[in-house]
């Protein structure tokens, strides 16, 4: 049935998605390569357009593009979070109807090939782990918060689950020796710290999470997020919250018996879905007393 209730506009933003840049440092005979995407998101009082039709005021979507490229010729992008305090802190004033900006950043890694101990000057493979960065710039704030994406992991042992609740639908055998293995996406929050040394602090979580990932016994991926989360937010006090998310990767003993053949943890099949997706957030108490 038709209603004669009211109908107003809901919150809007637009901007431009997926602006592919790479910068060449060819200041010296070693080259350097920054391989990043880059997405905006324009905030403020857009009704005029999508009520009426109105584009005055309105920044176009190409000029985005075009800004993302002229900020990176002077810019330094060694430190992503700083590229993207830049351009968040042009867009929140770059028309009377924007309010703020969101900037998100991926940088896709590239290491140097190295043949017999000698590095290549230009010459780059494909590295693991991307960094991220998502930049929050409103009139009176800016917030950063950094993270990494698709970080591969694995150990062959010292990984279980077992004691789970079971019901009339389980038929999971309990496992205390099993592969563990998952690709790592983390999100850590510098609230509004804008002048940190990003790029070191990004390595030292990386090598924090890494390290703490094959430290222990895991009975669980919840209780190894928990473990990396803590001990991230032990070594970085700068760092108010980590929020982790990792997919079951699951390695499976084949069963060999049919052919004659023994199967002591050596041959497994891996599948890709479905999967478990296990996430949390780690926070100080400081923290969870603000929400």
């Amino acid at each position: 049935m038709p209603t004669s209730e009211p109908i107003r506009l809901g919150p809007t933003s637009y901007g431009k998605s997926v602006v592919r840049l790479v910068k060449v440092i060819r200041n010296a005979a070693q080259h350097e390569l920054h391989d990043l995407t880059v997405d905006i998101a324009l905030h403020g009082d857009f009704a005029g357009c999508f009520e009426r039709g109105d584009n005055t005021s309105m920044p176009a979507t190409d000029t985005l593009r075009n800004t993302v490229y002229a900020f990176a010729k002077h810019h330094p992008l060694d430190e992503i979070e700083s590229f993207g305090i830049a351009l968040a802190s042009h867009f929140r004033t770059i028309s009377p109807l924007v309010t703020g900006a969101t900037v998100s950043l991926t940088e896709h890694p590239w290491e140097r090939i190295s043949i017999n101990g000698q590095s290549r000057d230009h010459a780059f493979t494909r590295a693991a782990g991307e960094r991220t960065a998502n930049i929050r710039a409103t009139s009176d704030s800016i917030t950063v918060e950094a993270g990494i994406d698709s970080l591969l992991v694995l150990k062959t042992t010292a990984s279980g689950w077992e004691g789970f609740h079971r019901d009339q639908y389980t038929t999971l055998p309990d496992a205390n020796d099993r592969i563990l293995a998952t690709s790592i996406t983390a999100r850590w929050s510098y609230g509004q710290q804008t002048n940190l040394p990003f790029g070191d602090m990004w390595r030292g979580v990386r090598e924090c999470i890494l390290a703490t990932f094959g430290d222990h016994y895991s009975p669980s991926v919840q209780h190894t997020i928990y473990r990396m989360g803590r001990a991230v937010l032990e070594s970085f006090p700068q760092i108010e919250r980590i929020h982790f998310s990792l997919p079951n990767k699951h390695y499976l003993l084949y069963n060999l018996a049919p052919f004659g053949l023994e199967n002591p943890g050596e041959i497994f099949h891996v599948t890709s879905d479905p999967f478990g997706l296990i996430e949390g957030t780690i926070e100080r108490q400081s923290e969870r007393a603000r929400v």
